[in-house]
């Protein structure tokens, strides 16, 4: 059967409950951050612009280009618009950390994406997908309106992210009680949901991975390439290359995801590409925080790299 005449398995109950995971995962993300993170948007305005032009701007047109170039099944070209047009993932944070990058600018970028998509999302979603001919059939069928993907993702994404903000400034020691415990459950939960979800679809899954395998691993170079070296022609220093780097390649792919259920019912080539980033990102996120764990930015910029 062809990928695109194919719909992943996900109950409207089990939907729900994604929904609502999400959302918790949002809020106890929020409850670990402070109003006074989106304060580097002043202190490092040009690092932050690179940043979010990179995220919402240079990626989908990258992936755009990707999409005319491999001319992949059309479901699958929608899902590689829609992934790239997500805001950050959470875990960038971590790796930008561990790669000795600037962790503050990244977490100012993640708080700024998040926020930014409820508008961003859509926009970049129905502008690239529209555009591509052979995409336009299923966006017609669906009849997805930008309207309906912003509220979904300001229910998903924003109040939860602004409950969470309001809660952390309010009530500071409660915030700090109980955000990391509730971290590690939401993103245990989140992440056991989404790989009983692909168990449940493990025949599909197996049948078409090998197809989108080579795509999201193209697709996911180029993200971290065209990050970093966009960071790199305007100057930035190395810890902030390697932020807005790990930023632009690690993306909110269980938003994605959850999109592709509530909007195409699952729609085979989308929701394949989605679920297979989810787990890409992390280990090309690990491989590459890993290796520049081991170099110093002083180190990088004495050699020139």
């Amino acid at each position: 059967m062809p990928i695109d005449e194919i719909a992943l398995n996900f109950s409207p109950a089990g939907l729900l409950v994604m929904n609502i995971v999400l959302g918790i995962v949002m809020f106890g993300i929020a409850l670990d951050m402070k109003l006074g993170d989106f304060k580097l948007i002043v202190n490092l305005p040009r690092s932050m612009l690179i940043g979010l032009l990179g995220q919402f701007l240079l990626l989908p047109a990258l992936t755009f280009m990707l999409v005319y170039l491999l001319r992949p099944a059309p479901s699958m070209a929608l899902g590689m618009i829609l992934v790239a047009a997500c805001p950050g993932g959470n875990i960038s944070n971590f790796f930008t950390h561990l790669a000795r990058g600037n962790t503050a600018l990244s977490v100012c970028m993640s708080a700024v994406s998040t926020a930014s998509a409820v508008v961003m999302t859509p926009l970049n979603f129905t502008f690239w997908g529209s555009l591509y001919p052979d995409a336009t059939l299923i966006l017609r069928t669906v009849a997805v309106n930008a309207g309906d993907l912003a509220a979904t993702i300001f229910l998903l994404l924003g109040l939860p992210l602004s409950t969470g903000l309001y809660i952390s400034h309010r009530y500071p020691r409660w915030a700090a009680r109980v955000k990391r415990p509730m971290r590690y459950f939401s993103m245990g939960f989140f992440v056991l949901f989404v790989l009983s979800a692909l168990a449940v679809n493990f025949e599909y899954f197996i049948n078409y991975v090998h197809i989108v395998a080579l795509i999201v691993l193209v697709h996911n170079g180029l993200a971290l390439l065209g990050g970093y070296f966009s960071a790199r022609m305007v100057g930035l220093p190395e810890n902030d290359r390697r932020a807005v780097a790990i930023e632009v390649g690690i993306q909110n792919s269980g938003l994605g995801l959850i999109l592709i259920f509530n909007f195409f019912d699952g729609l085979g080539g989308m929701a394949i590409i989605a679920a297979w980033w989810g787990i890409w990102h992390i280990i090309s996120g690990m491989f590459l925080a890993s290796f520049w764990a081991l170099r110093a930015p002083e180190e990088a910029l004495a050699d020139g790299t």
